[in-house]
């Protein structure tokens, strides 16, 4: 989820009167945002560095957090400042992270999937928000009313969904000591969007005064889930490798049992022939 400001400065005026203030003045809050920007970038990058080191990066569901990753970095870099953008690229930048948010992210959660049936429901569910999202295009616009719209039943899917995930593989890991890769992973996207269903409400729906703080706790959320996920993909990844490892011995015994018996087969009809001739000889 990307929060969208129409341009860097303040979402309020001097001459605006609320019945709250704001928390932080403004001085505090862009050295505050700047330095959680900084941070939240250098976070993002952990995930990305990781997962091609490991080799995950186009394992199975891998491809969709790589994807998600690199659409957000992108655009904390253009935010920042530190890729010169104008204001229009960084607000249909934004636009575009958030569409392509819950769809990305479900498709990545197929890798927790149980079983192969639980695995296509979640396919479905993925393509059913695709087709929801181009619905609300077409009604509303590419805009972030659009956006505002779908990120709403997006966070509070994939709450659930990986809600159920977490108590699943934080069992398996706890009981019996395994998977604790997938647990740790999943266990960063709840803990994110936890935050973000949090972050969402700040910013959309309660005062408007309180929309610059909520950066702020946008990248504190984005900097600890950021962290627990390349945690999570580099104790993965020796599980991967230790699996890959098994089934290359299985291939290597199948095939070698699979030449032995073909040996049996071809050498069968000679003994035979043999015996025959030797019951000629001597019968």
């Amino acid at each position: 989820m990307i929060l969208i400001k129409k341009n860097s400065s303040f979402l309020y005026r001097e001459d605006q009167k609320f019945e709250v203030y704001p928390i932080l003045t403004k001085t505090v809050y862009m050295s505050l945002f700047h330095i959680m920007g900084f941070i939240s970038t250098v976070a993002m990058l952990l995930p990305i560095i990781i997962l091609f080191i490991s080799g995950l990066a186009w394992y199975r569901s891998f491809p969709a957090l790589l994807i998600y990753y690199v659409l957000v970095l992108s655009y904390y870099l253009a935010l920042l400042g530190y890729i010169p953008a104008s204001s229009s690229y960084k607000y249909y930048h934004g636009v575009i992270c958030n569409f392509l948010d819950t769809p990305l992210i479900l498709f990545y959660l197929l890798y927790f999937s149980k079983t192969a049936q639980y695995r296509k429901k979640l396919q479905i569910a993925a393509f059913v928000f695709l087709a929801f999202e181009a619905i609300v295009i077409a009604m509303y616009g590419f805009n972030t009313k659009a956006t505002t719209i779908v990120l709403a039943p997006g966070l509070i899917l994939t709450l659930v969904i990986s809600l159920l995930f977490f108590t699943h593989h934080v069992k398996i890991a706890v009981l019996h000591h395994r998977a604790a890769g997938k647990a740790i992973m999943v266990s960063a996207v709840l803990f994110a969007y936890v935050g973000y269903c949090f972050v969402y409400t700040v910013f959309y729906i309660i005062k408007p005064v309180y929309k610059d703080d909520a950066h702020l706790v946008y990248f504190l959320i984005t900097i600890l889930s950021s962290i627990t996920m390349a945690v999570g993909i580099y104790v993965e990844r020796n599980r991967v490798k230790q699996l890959t490892e098994l089934q290359t011995t299985r291939e290597e015994l199948k095939s070698i049992y699979h030449s032995e018996r073909e040996s049996k087969k071809m050498t069968a009809p000679g003994e035979t022939a043999i015996l025959n001739f030797d019951k000629k000889q001597w019968g």
